[in-house]
């Protein structure tokens, strides 16, 4: 049967199990635009391309499945790059499909021509450039393939707009099989005999859980592989909730901002298992000086992440689960209590971070609300942060449970990204909880999707921690630059009156004794509030690494702070 490439295009879409597609439209993909309205898929009108992205960056975080942005040509693609960019770095399994002038006019520089191509070769795992109707499911068919296969990431598919208009007989393609493309791999017998020599050998490992627990739903594996061979788990940004933080192996986060006793635990270890991570610098601090006593075992999907930021001794390639589940017959009990018990003497007192019981000084901090977030929602909420000084705080102060509750961007660190990614996620688990807590800098830098919240008709609740400045850059200012805060301190607008504009529900909280019944009421609300916390100003992150310092080198809570009752 005949069809045009647009109808082709939405009926791959179909075909891959895509059910929502968030988007925006233009001159260059209105062909498409004209045919989806006959296929059985929602589509969300965003207020910006660059949300597009970052929803369906969301959608494919919370669900596991590929989530689909949707875009017109020139400067519709090219406000797609950012998402795009953070969904390549965080592995985020997203298709983005943009219009392109005709076939004919391609490098003549027509209106809104862009080769979107080139610009997205180095932030994608694989892009395309179609040019006839006939090529259209078959990109379509292999975008999907890619971006869910092996170490998970964005695709992007180009479209001209004849190839759009034009029609030819419709086939859907065979299972795609792409030359030089192996996302399999299977280590050796000897590879996991030896890995299994330096864990029963250890004296002081750790297990350093990074997103790719989350990504290949390696969760219970990773639970009794701790367990059997009782070894302590620090965590990385993006892997919280790949454990339980109830777990009593679960040490909390690591680096930067991580726990002081995780990082001396880490620099102590004799070896140190790296189950879907990168060694990324906010993990590690100094290379040089990265436990520097350990041996390393690297578990980690991508060839390309051995040895390339860290040597290691194993380095097992292939899905985290499947991988565990093979070498766990190799590993035996053990028992390791004494360096359990050691780490439990590093935390002390520094351990203890029961803010609740805190006298209300009258100041209202970030951790308070965080915390009393926590509280309210039973840890049961799916959270979507943004990036900065609240995304550390949440880290630290609302304990995930589950894999899949936080959702946040780790190794771009978008600014922006947690409103359009706390719709996508809303969307694709519509039945969940969902908390945006975001600074008052980068809510600005996307707020108009308030009013994609308010045409769609999405609940969900936003915790905006306003302090006046763009927090974590202030930070750095008053730690390393004499406090000469240039371009940090902000002028924002009333927050409750901006939600009220679009439509939604405004609140504003000024003290620790607001938070918790501001919070029930939003969460009892039907519809999305808005909730402006005016928090402590010149509050700060601890403990924190600087940047390329040592990871024990960490500048630790002043105890002024602690004895005053702000040790948050």
């Amino acid at each position: 049967m005949k069809k045009t490439g647009a109808q082709i295009l939405w009926e791959s879409l179909v075909r891959e199990g895509a059910t929502c597609v968030f988007g925006y439209p233009g001159g260059a993909i209105l062909p498409a635009y004209d045919a989806m309205l006959d296929f059985p898929i929602r589509h969300i009108l965003v207020r910006h391309e660059q949300g597009a992205t970052h929803m369906a960056d969301g959608f494919a975080r919370a669900t596991g499945n590929v989530g689909v942005a949707m875009a017109t040509s020139g400067p519709g693609a090219t406000n797609m790059v950012t998402g795009i960019a953070t969904a390549m770095m965080d592995s985020s399994p997203i298709v983005c499909i943009t219009g392109q002038v005709g076939s004919k006019l391609i490098g003549s520089d027509a209106f809104q021509e862009t080769d979107i191509t080139g610009i997205t070769l180095p932030i994608t795992k694989h892009n395309y450039l179609v040019t006839r109707p006939d090529d259209v499911a078959r990109a379509i068919r292999e975008a999907f393939y890619v971006a869910r296969s092996g170490r998970p990431g964005p695709v992007l598919v180009d479209v001209t707009k004849d190839a759009q208009q034009s029609s030819c007989e419709f086939e859907w393609p065979a299972e795609p099989t792409l030359t030089g493309y192996r996302p399999n791999h299977w280590p050796s017998k000897p590879e996991f005999e030896r890995a299994a020599e330096l864990i029963h050998a250890a004296k002081r490992p750790v297990i350093l859980a990074g997103h790719g627990i989350v990504l290949s739903g390696a969760t219970d594996v990773v639970r009794r592989f701790a367990e059997r061979a009782h070894v302590p788990v620090a965590m990385t940004l993006l892997g919280l909730g790949g454990l339980a933080a109830s777990h009593p192996l679960n040490l909390g986060m690591m680096g930067m901002h991580g726990e002081a006793w995780v990082n001396t635990a880490i620099q102590e270890a004799d070896l140190l298992l790296a189950f879907g991570m990168r060694f990324d610098d906010r993990v590690t601090g100094n290379l040089k000086t990265y436990a520097p006593q350990a041996r390393k075992i690297h578990i980690e999907i991508d060839p390309a992440e051995i040895n390339k930021n860290v040597k290691v001794d194993v380095g097992l390639v292939g899905d985290l689960r499947d991988i565990l589940e093979e070498l766990l017959p190799y590993v035996g009990a053990c028992d390791r209590t004494e360096w359990i018990d050691h780490i439990s003497h590093l935390k002390g007192d520094s351990a203890v971070r029961d803010i609740q019981q805190l006298p209300d000084s009258g100041h209202l901090y970030a951790a308070h609300v965080i915390h009393d977030i926590w509280k309210a929602t039973n840890g049961e909420a799916i959270v979507v942060t943004d990036v900065g000084q609240h995304q550390m705080w949440e880290a630290q102060y609302y304990h995930h449970e589950e894999p899949r509750s936080l959702i946040t961007s780790g190794g771009l660190g978008t600014m922006g990204f947690a409103l359009p990614a706390a719709i996508g996620a809303k969307v694709g688990r519509p039945d969940a909880e969902v908390w945006v807590i975001v600074g008052d800098g980068g809510f600005q830098m996307t707020m108009a999707e308030l009013a994609t919240i308010a045409q769609e008709n999405i609940d969900l609740n936003v915790a905006i921690i306003n302090n006046g400045f763009l927090g974590m850059v202030r930070q750095w200012q008053e730690f390393f630059y004499e406090r000469r805060y240039a371009a940090t301190p902000l002028v924002n607008p009333d927050f409750t009156r901006l939600a009220e504009a679009f439509g939604l529900k405004g609140a504003r909280v000024r003290s620790r004794a607001e938070v918790v019944p501001t919070v029930q009421a939003a969460r009892e609300h039907a519809g999305t509030v808005v909730i402006d916390f005016q928090v402590e100003q010149e509050d700060s992150v601890f403990p924190m690494v600087p940047a390329g310092a040592d990871l024990h080198a960490m500048i630790r809570r002043p105890s002024a702070i602690v004895e005053t009752g702000a040790d948050v």
